[in-house]
């Protein structure tokens, strides 16, 4: 992590759309960011072209706090896309927090991205698609949310517009139409503070506690938590990411504790 850790400790909401945005999307991810930073919700999303880098803006816009998860490791060279380096550097300027999984000098790739998107819906208590293609990568995020049993949020949009197609599909499929941050606020009893909020107890999903109960005597070896879990190494690492940024556990070189 870099930057501002106490962003964690504040209601995290993830706005999530498409790279190829158009002017209604724009606005809306702004205004969506701005006005949930504006009731004490810290935005997180990833740092991409398009919608991503809106929502953070949205959020410094409103002197709020966002949350940017990367798609690569936390040193400058790696940072991507490199036009949105400079707003890196404003979020941590002004008290947000850069997270990522990876070791340094890892770039963005197509392999980098669903641990990425994994950590988003994970630390998030909802993740909103403001705009989206059917092929968007957004809606595999609003996926990985309710397999995290978080709500999810659509925009709706023009129904000639391509890049509200996948937006639609999620809300006919169940997420909640959305019109504005209050609904947010309303559907998720969120506290309109600009303080975070101290969470007593650290939630978890039925997965991250699977894996933290192995973890309960004994530090292990990442094999060792597959085996004993039965999930994937590349599912674990996600969750151990999230583990640790929850402040569960903490991660060595070789185990984890």
């Amino acid at each position: 992590m870099k930057g501002d850790p106490d962003c964690l400790n504040f209601p995290l909401i993830a706005i999530v759309g498409s790279r190829k945005l158009t002017t209604y999307g724009n606005q809306a991810a702004r205004s969506f960011a701005r006005d949930l930073a504006n009731n004490g919700i810290c935005v997180v999303s990833g740092l991409a072209f398009g919608i991503d880098a809106v929502a953070h803006q949205g959020a410094l816009d409103a002197k709020g706090k966002t949350i940017a998860v990367l798609g690569n490791s936390l040193d400058e060279e790696s940072i991507a896309p490199r036009s949105n380096f400079q707003l890196s550097e404003n979020i941590i300027n002004n008290g947000g927090l850069l997270i990522s999984e990876f070791p340094i000098k890892t770039a963005a790739s197509q392999g980098t991205f669903p641990a990425r998107n994994r950590i988003m819906a994970g630390l998030s208590q909802g993740t909103l698609v403001v705009e989206a293609a059917l092929k968007s990568g957004s809606l595999i995020t609003a996926n990985l949310a309710l397999d995290y049993n978080r709500d999810v949020f659509a925009v709706p949009g023009s129904i000639f517009s391509p890049q509200s197609e996948g937006t639609h599909l999620l809300i006919k499929a169940g997420a909640k139409l959305t019109t504005s941050a209050k609904d947010i606020l309303e559907e998720l009893r969120l506290e309109t503070s600009q303080q975070p909020s101290k969470k007593p107890t650290i939630s978890m999903t039925n997965e991250e506690k699977n894996v933290f109960s192995v973890l309960s005597h004994e530090s292990l070896h990442i094999d060792r938590i597959s085996k004993l879990t039965k999930l994937d190494t590349s599912t674990i690492s996600s969750i151990l990411a999230i583990l640790e940024i929850k402040g569960a556990i903490k991660m060595l070189a070789d185990k984890i504790i």
